[in-house]
C-alpha cells in the first residue's frame, strides 16, 4: 500500500505549497486532484483557482496530470494510478457535498469511504484540507454545519493517515493520536 499524509491548517498556511514541494520532489508523475467548482458567478473565487493553477503551472513537468472533479473523489483517486497524488481539497469537497444536497450521514459514509480508496492506493496521496473550527463560532446554520462535517471528515482522514501535519505559517507540526500520546486509548 502507498502512504497517506495528512495536511491542514488554516488559509495561507502553506498548505497546498508544501504538497507541490512534495509531489515535485518526487520524481515521479503525479496527478493533481483539483475539487474547486468551476466558479462562472463569484470572480473571488474564480481569482483562486486562476491563481493555484498558475502555481502549479510554475513546477508541473510534462508528467503532471490535474484532474478537476469536486464530487466524485474516489473515481479521480482510481484515475490516478500509478503516480503520486496530491488532492486539494477536501474543505472545497465537503462544501460542494453539501450543494449537492448531500446529507450529514452521506457525507460521513462518502468521507469514510474515499479515505480508504486513498489508503488503499499503491501510491503515496496527500491530502490537503483546512482547519476551520478554530474561529468564531458562526452565527447561521449552515455555517455551523459546514464547520462541524468538516471537522468530522477532518478527523475520519486524520485517524487513517500515516502521516498527519498541522500547517501555520509555512511550518508543521505533527499531530499524534492522543490515545499514543498518553500510552493506552481513552477508556
Amino acid at each position: 500500500m502507498g502512504h497517506l499524509t495528512f495536511l491542514t491548517g488554516g488559509a495561507r498556511s502553506g498548505k497546498s505549497t508544501f504538497a507541490l514541494e512534495l509531489g515535485r520532489g518526487t520524481g515521479r508523475p503525479v496527478t493533481f486532484i483539483a475539487t474547486a467548482p468551476q466558479a462562472d458567478s463569484d470572480p473571488d473565487m474564480d481569482a483562486r483557482i486562476a491563481r493555484h493553477r498558475l502555481e502549479r503551472a510554475g513546477i508541473e513537468r510534462a508528467d503532471w496530470v490535474t484532474i478537476e472533479e469536486p464530487l466524485d473523489l474516489a473515481a479521480a483517486l482510481g484515475r490516478a494510478a500509478g503516480s503520486f497524488v496530491i488532492l486539494d481539497c477536501l474543505t472545497l469537497w465537503v462544501s460542494n457535498l453539501m450543494w449537492a444536497g448531500r446529507s450529514d450521514e452521506e457525507i460521513d459514509r462518502l468521507g469514510r469511504d474515499t479515505a480508504a480508496v486513498a489508503v488503499d492506493l499503491p501510491e503515496p496521496v496527500v491530502a490537503v484540507t483546512n482547519e476551520v473550527g478554530l474561529g468564531i463560532h458562526p452565527d447561521h446554520p449552515l455555517g455551523r454545519r459546514y464547520r462541524d462535517m468538516l471537522g468530522i471528515m477532518n478527523q475520519r482522514w486524520a485517524a487513517v493517515a500515516d502521516d498527519a501535519l498541522l500547517m501555520v505559517a509555512g511550518r508543521a507540526l505533527r499531530l499524534d493520536d492522543p490515545g499514543q500520546l498518553i500510552g493506552s486509548a481513552p477508556q
